[in-house]
């Protein structure tokens, strides 16, 4: 027996049990015969990435629609191609493109055809380029789908397969209990041949959640996910997968359901393609969101969600102390996983993940604040009845425009601030492209579309952005030129391994400040979270024994170990010893 063939087997006893777990143990063995065929199709054209899973110093995440930039009717991804190689060449090592499929809402989160690309943003052929220089990860929106795509017509039109991939919901029904990230019914109408049926929708009237009760859902998008393997997928985002399995009586979130569906997908990927890197989209409470790690038979990389809010509000009150006193208490990830860090999304800064953490008058002080910079809240239904705020609709460039005493002349040293500190911490920094660019809030997109998340999905054409990527005057130009500095100087250090051990050090709350270290390497980030200059005694955190010099990587300046640092608002160092002969 071959070791492909091993792993074949292996994996055949192991899906069979989560599918009897799933469907019982009458259904099991003929669901597990129909998902082998499937491996067993597919698994010759698998992408093979002779990349292992493994991460290293250099790795990043760019996170952009494939058609975010645009000139005339060439296609996106040539359009991203141009832009990386024009001021980010060979820094940026992997792409999210987010949903690059034809949809009919929510910027690509109601799919329409899962299988094919929109024409806006190329073609396959352009996907493939990409990932042979890239690792590419592709969204999996497997909790719901468009009212377009052809499974949800035959739901109308009462035809199979499609007639049976849907929840039908009574209006009537108490569903007072299912965790909701919207403020929408969550039950919509729907005109069938049947007459008016009311389907389970937790997104929106356009975004119809998928029955997984019925096996043959599960395989249909079992098939989609090895058809995104076979496109040349390194990462593969599972999008809302915290909402995938359905139990009235229940929150209908996180249910261990849910989790046996990950776990089979992690299985499928050990089975036939180990490079692949699963990725968890929950947008929940921290402890929650580390939950699909598993026993390390999950997702091998999470997403950091507490971090989004939790730099922003630091660096609006100009105080480190709940930021320090979080990361001093998160634990290292588990082997081989590890975190996907960010800031700024296609999406909102979620406030979900500041539930426990922080004060709830705290967090409406800082939504007043970001009213003022010209953003918007966005607000989810709850239990008892009533909304709350669920995410701030703004651009990351433009909610550090300012702090709680309003806006000022240091936002783009406070957002490089917050983009150098996102990039030190544990973990993959993930850079999302309007963060890149450094784009403010775009009012004209939220007027056109009339959704609150527009601010934050600014649609370049291309001679505009090339304009003020050029000009050395404009606030594009001097942030795109210090983070590309930067992303470089991450990438020379080894301490800057995702796995690389972290240690936050609580000195003043004016600073925040961590160690990281790998065998031979070693760097002191030190960030100045205030709009005024400060001074940090360096006898208070570096080694009295080492009587070694540093060396700021950030600066290009060496100091002792006994120096008084002064740091100006905003200033972050990356300290590294430099050992004396």
């Amino acid at each position: 027996m071959t070791e492909a063939e091993a792993r074949l087997t292996a994996f055949r006893e192991s899906a069979e049990q989560r599918l009897t777990l799933l469907y019982g143990a009458e259904r099991a063995p003929a669901v597990t015969d129909q998902l082998m065929g499937l491996l067993n199709r597919y698994q010759s054209a698998i992408y093979h990435h002779t990349r292992s899973s493994d991460w290293d110093e250099t790795d990043n995440l760019l996170i952009t629609y494939g058609d975010a930039i645009r000139n005339r009717d060439e296609p996106g991804l040539l359009q991203l191609e141009r832009f990386l190689e024009a001021f980010y060449p060979s820094l940026i090592s992997n792409i999210h493109l987010l949903p690059f499929y034809p949809y009919s809402s929510d910027d690509g989160f109601s799919v329409i055809d899962f299988k094919q690309v929109r024409d806006t943003v190329g073609q396959w052929d352009h996907i493939d380029a990409l990932a042979r220089r890239f690792g590419i990860m592709f969204d999996l929106v497997l909790n719901h789908c468009s009212r377009e795509n052809l499974w949800f017509i035959e739901y109308i039109q009462n035809q199979e397969p499609g007639c049976n991939y849907f929840i039908d919901l009574d209006p009537n029904t108490d569903v007072s209990m299912v965790t909701r990230p919207r403020s929408s019914p969550l039950a919509a109408p729907i005109n069938t041949h049947r007459g008016t049926r009311h389907v389970w929708a937790t997104f929106s009237e356009d975004q119809i959640d998928l029955n997984y009760e019925n096996p043959d859902v599960l395989l249909a998008m079992m098939d989609i996910f090895l058809f995104y393997l076979s496109k040349g997928a390194r990462l593969v985002r599972l999008d809302a997968v915290a909402f995938l399995w359905k139990q009235l009586g229940t929150s209908c979130i996180h249910l261990p359901e849910t989790h046996e569906i990950v776990k089979l997908m992690r299985d499928i990927v050990d089975a036939i393609a180990p490079w692949v890197i699963l990725v968890t989209e929950t947008n929940v409470p921290h402890e929650e969101n580390l939950s699909y790690f598993g026993d390390c038979d999950e997702a091998s990389m999470v997403y950091q969600f507490a971090l989004p809010p939790l730099v922003l509000y630091t660096l609006n009150r100009g105080n480190a102390d709940l930021l320090t006193n979080w990361a001093m208490t998160l634990a290292p990830p588990p082997p081989h996983c590890t975190y996907l860090n960010f800031t700024a999304s296609h999406d909102g800064i979620g406030l979900r993940a500041l539930e426990g953490i922080l004060p709830a008058y705290e967090i409406q002080s800082l939504l007043d604040c970001m009213h003022q910079f010209g953003g918007y809240v966005s607000m989810k239904a709850n239990p008892n009845g009533k909304d709350s705020p669920y995410e701030i609709n703004i651009s990351y460039f433009d909610a550090l425009k300012g702090t709680r005493t309003g806006a000022d002349q240091w936002q783009v040293e406070r957002f490089l601030c917050s983009q150098t500190l996102m990039m030190s911490l544990q973990g993959i920094p993930g850079f999302y492209l309007q963060s890149l660019i450094g784009t403010p809030n775009d009012l004209a997109g939220v007027e056109r579309t009339g959704r609150l998340r527009s601010i934050n999905r600014k649609t370049w054409q291309w001679n505009d952005l090339n304009e003020v990527m050029t000009d050395e005057r404009h606030p594009s130009y001097i942030v795109s030129q210090e983070l590309a500095r930067r992303i470089q100087l991450r990438g020379e250090q080894a301490a800057f391994h995702p796995e690389a051990r972290q240690r936050v050090v609580d000195l003043d709350s004016a600073f925040f400040i961590l160690r990281r270290d790998a065998e031979d390497s070693r760097v002191y980030g030190i960030f100045n979270v205030t709009a005024v200059p400060r001074t940090l005694n360096l006898t208070r955190l570096l080694p009295s024994h080492e009587a070694w010099t540093y060396y700021d990587l950030i600066g290009e300046q060496q100091m002792a170990s006994n120096d008084e640092l002064a740091l100006a608002p905003y200033q972050v160092v990356w300290l590294v010893p430099v050992k004396e002969d």
